[in-house]
């Protein structure tokens, strides 16, 4: 048994403590939010997770040193949103502990990485990056499910593969860190698009088609931030893409659905209810395609459907008119 602390109390944040919790280790996890800690430790339900007993290893606190202190690595699992700022608040606990990125997306307003953010906060930081197909809701009930972590330094490669591989879960390896940040950051554009394509009743063909024109352009926009190629073909990119384009569990896909269905963005952010990772990840994208030079024409043809008030079929018909390619 092991002290992990997770930073962050939403559906991941609780899926990956559960998982741990059943594995032996000894769970702290940080909440801003008083109801959130109370709902943890008095009444051992998460409210994003209905049905979900918390398991008698997990607790939840406000405070970042009791969380963190003693801990042998820290999950980072707020949304991407506020990385800096939260960090900002527990970078003074963190020392040689390693900080394992959770969280899938970019700073807005910096076009950097959550890596990036927090390197610049704290550039003694030992940083991983785990990611993959995996939706909260089948890893807190132990559906099978395999992820890749990613550090250039062995040490956090073992620790975390050893800690959490078991019969339900499995843990591959890369020192591709970049690459396994941006796979799991890019993919929720093309799962919001294949939600948008839903939402307006296209079927199978069309949606074959955006993922996979959509994972080339995931892959073109990766490399050039600084990803390697192959790491695009792996579970952080083609199989996060699946799964989230795919799935009745992704919030993105949900969000896509009801632009498509012609819903305003801000009439979607309510229906959904939870942080839309995507809506900012498209702007995100779009500047870095604009900064790198970049052919990413599904990005930029979603940025017009979402902030320039192209409508979803005239997007659709704009994209398969356009000028003849080779593959």
């Amino acid at each position: 048994m092991c002290k992990i602390a997770i930073i962050g109390s939403g559906s991941w944040g609780v899926a990956l403590a559960t998982h741990l919790a059943k594995c032996g280790n000894e769970i702290k996890i940080w909440s801003f939010s008083e109801e959130e800690k109370k709902l943890i430790n008095e009444e051992r339900k998460c409210e994003f997770l209905p049905g979900l007993i918390i398991h008698e290893n997990i607790s939840c606190s406000e405070n970042f040193e009791e969380v963190i202190k003693d801990a042998k690595f820290i999950l980072h699992v707020t949304p991407s949103k506020f990385t800096r700022d939260v960090f900002k608040q527990y970078k003074q606990y963190v020392g040689n502990i390693p900080v394992i990125v959770c969280s899938k997306g970019f700073e807005k307003e910096t076009l950097k990485t959550l890596d990036e953010v927090i390197l610049e906060e704290l550039p003694t930081a030992k940083i991983g990056v785990l990611s993959g197909p995996s939706h909260a809701e089948e890893v807190s009930i132990a559906i099978p499910t395999a992820m890749v972590v990613a550090s250039k330094e062995e040490k956090i490669l073992k620790l975390i593969q050893e800690t959490f591989i078991c019969e339900n879960m499995r843990i591959y390896t890369s020192r591709d860190v970049k690459g396994v940040e941006l796979g799991g950051a890019l993919k929720n554009i093309i799962a919001f698009c294949a939600g948008v394509s839903a939402g307006i009743g296209l079927k199978d063909n069309t949606f074959a088609a955006l993922i996979t024109r959509g994972l080339g352009e995931l892959a073109r926009l990766g490399c050039a931030i600084g990803g390697e190629k192959e790491t695009f073909y792996g579970l952080s990119g083609l199989g996060d893409l699946i799964v989230t384009c795919l799935s009745e569990h992704s919030r993105n896909r949900r969000a896509g659905i009801l632009i498509g269905q012609g819903k305003t963005l801000e009439e979607t952010k309510k229906e959904v209810g939870m942080v839309i990772e995507s809506i900012d990840n498209i702007e995100v994208a779009y500047e870095l395609g604009k900064l790198h030079r970049i052919e990413i024409p599904i990005i930029e043809t979603v940025y017009d459907v979402l902030f320039n008030g192209l409508n979803p079929n005239e997007a659709v018909k704009k994209l398969m008119t356009r000028d003849k390619k080779c593959e």
